[in-house]
């Protein structure tokens, strides 16, 4: 039995547990684990959001895709001659087959290409059908959130994979590239800001230096409002410079573990000071703006020598509409190195240093884009879980990581975070997430149920956010 197969009959038989729990009680239309210590699977009640998602959000998203290749015709005709334009219409058909699946709630089909990851999203489709116990095929409304969004952009990869010479063609990029370009103002706003900082940076005191690593904790959380996916592929751009309305932004964060991060940061130095480096992860999530808060951050770490190296983990495919690959992670960087703004230029011709110096490492692994949540890890990507080990510090970016943290599950508020995470804790972890999702853990008693009542929609608005960390096991 290979190590999927472990865990699926594992899962299989923790979910069975489960489903006959009857400890549950509605809120707000919502089911809600009653039982702290119980989770419940996931799957989608009429007037979710999650079923809105699948219903609205996702097909919009499809349309767009479709529509995005289409545009691009000329493009593929003018590189490839006829067999572009072939390519187009076959994957264009094979888009438009996956929008009627959805729309009218067939069943989860196993993908028939030839990438690499395959036979984990067909093996995990087969656990998908035991968990349903003999009651019809998984299907797009009846399976759990995750699950089927995740597959719909894997959907889209195939369609381009399966069809040579557009399969390395991002529908996704011009939006990316937009998003960017709209959020200049920011930009160099953000820029301006740390090229002034670092002329500094080595006379500021302890307290300052604390202060400086919160502010640019915040503009990386509040960064991750900027989400393509979340707005179905519309504008999202950051348009003036968020360094002015921190203060303001304070309130919003529900669970504020920046200290905790300063300690662990500081700690790690003392400790590290003779032997190996102090190395922070960051796990990434959009393109555009939110990348740039990313970058500056990760320098900020090495500039006050609080790390000495950063590792940045990004999506091997494009996904959910946003997120960021190695193509958008050099594309940044160049745009910036290119810039005619002084400060922009100056910030990509050191973080292309930091890469050529190796003080900066760029990975992406397959198992960021598979369905699993991050408790699979160890057994799916045991590769991964190790390199994640050696990390004094893992930042887990925006929603979806966190969902995949928690598992997605519906949560009581007040659970612990470490509790969520099942185990998941290869070395000390922070989420920077704004919530645009319905789960949320590590509330103090009575906190999510005041906000609920005068703001139904603040789990998934993206005007509330998370600084939340975890000790590793």
């Amino acid at each position: 039995m290979n190590n999927y197969s472990n865990i699926l009959s594992k899962e299989v038989s923790a979910v069975r547990l489960v489903s006959s729990a009857n400890q549950l009680r509605c809120v707000q239309g919502q089911f809600r684990n009653a039982n702290p210590t119980e989770t419940m699977s996931e799957s989608m009640a009429n007037r979710s959001f999650a079923y809105f998602t699948i219903k609205d959000r996702l097909p919009q998203i499809l349309t767009k895709v479709i529509d995005t290749l289409h545009r691009h015709k000329n493009e593929f005709f003018e590189e490839h001659g006829e067999k572009g334009v072939e390519a187009e219409k076959r994957a264009i058909s094979l888009l438009s087959k996956l929008r009627n699946e959805l729309q009218t709630d067939k069943p989860v089909t196993p993908l028939e290409d030839e990438l690499p990851d395959a036979a984990l999203w067909n093996q995990h489709l087969d656990y998908q059908r035991n968990l349903s116990n003999g009651n019809g095929e998984p299907s797009w409304f009846q399976s759990p959130w995750l699950y089927v969004e995740c597959y719909m952009y894997r959907r889209i990869q195939a369609a381009l994979a399966q069809n040579p010479p557009i399969d390395n063609f991002d529908v996704f990029k011009e939006g990316k590239v937009q998003n960017f370009f709209e959020s200049q103002e920011a930009v160099i706003a953000l820029c301006t800001y740390f090229q002034e900082l670092l002329k500094n940076i080595k006379d500021l005191d302890e307290k300052q230096l604390q202060e400086e690593l919160f502010k640019l904790l915040q503009v990386s959380l509040w960064g991750n409002k900027c989400d393509l996916s979340f707005s179905a592929g519309e504008g999202s751009s950051q348009k003036s410079s968020p360094l002015l309305s921190l203060e303001n932004l304070i309130p919003y964060i529900l669970v504020n573990d920046m200290e905790k991060l300063w300690s662990l940061l500081v700690n790690a130095k003392k400790r590290n000071a003779e032997k190996s480096n102090v190395r922070v992860d960051i796990i990434l999530d959009n393109a555009g703006f939110e990348l740039v808060t990313d970058f500056v951050l990760a320098d900020f770490l090495l500039s006050s020598k609080l790390a000495d190296e950063v590792h940045f983990h990004g999506k091997s495919i494009p996904w959910y509409v946003s997120d960021t690959t190695k193509c958008d992670f050099n594309w940044t960087i160049k745009q910036l190195q290119s810039a005619n703004h002084m400060w922009m230029s100056r910030c990509g011709i050191n973080w292309e240093g930091n890469l050529k110096k190796g003080v900066w490492v760029y990975h992406d692994h397959m198992f960021w884009t598979l369905p699993h949540d991050f408790s699979s890890m160890a057994e799916v990507a045991p590769d991964l879980y190790a390199d994640l080990q050696k990390s004094s510090l893992l930042l887990f970016k925006g929603d979806l990581n966190y969902r995949k943290l928690t598992g997605d599950k519906k949560w009581e508020y007040t659970v612990p975070f470490h509790q969520a995470l099942n185990k998941f804790r290869p070395a000390p972890l922070c989420s920077l997430r704004t919530l645009k999702s319905d789960t949320q853990v590590g509330l103090k008693p009575g906190q999510g149920e005041q906000i609920q009542a005068s703001e139904p929609e603040w789990m998934i608005n993206g005007k509330y956010g998370v600084v939340q960390f975890a000790a590793a096991l």
